[in-house]
């Protein structure tokens, strides 16, 4: 469900804290609409260095985020919040994935964007998809949460909060 959160981010947070603060934020909006449900929220913010890296919106602007990302490495910061208002759950987490992009080519950057067209994704990619090919490496505890939910941590906070998974 949309949680009609705004996304912007505050002045000196971090990307690791914007990225929790919407999780939680996000997943509050829902719990208070839906007390007896149990609600997941997510949110992912990506960095390289100290610029965030929003989702580019359009070709020209996925071709310049992936260039500027080309031989260098960035960081995306997963968040989320698992909330229960009625069973008292509330759990947060984050999980940092460290990407390395191989140096690129104009033309492997232009195959690609026309191919896959990630212009909703932060960082200008689906690593779930063709983007892994513009990698060197990817280091994570969890590697589901580059694609935007860390499903690792998630399965661990809802066993410990009493479901039975898988």
């Amino acid at each position: 469900m949309p949680s009609g959160v705004p996304e912007e981010r505050i002045d000196g947070e971090s990307p690791a804290d914007h990225a929790l603060r919407l999780a939680l934020a996000k997943a509050q909006a829902i719990a208070g609409r839906h007390p007896g449900a149990l609600v997941i929220g997510a949110d992912q913010v990506a960095a390289a260095g100290e610029r965030v890296l929003g989702k580019p919106g359009d070709a020209a602007h996925c071709r310049a985020q992936l260039a500027s990302l080309s031989g260098k490495t960035a960081r995306f910061y997963t968040a989320c919040a698992v909330l229960g208002v009625g069973a008292g759950v509330r759990l947060a987490h984050v999980d940092t994935t460290t990407v390395v992009f191989r140096s690129l080519t104009a033309d492997e950057i232009e195959r690609y964007v026309a191919c896959e067209q990630p212009y909703d994704c932060a960082g200008g990619f689906k690593a779930e998809a063709l983007g892994v090919a513009l990698f060197e490496c990817i280091e994570s505890q969890d590697p589901t949460a580059l694609i935007g939910l860390p499903l690792i941590w998630l399965a661990g906070a809802l066993r410990g909060a009493g479901y039975h998974l898988p």
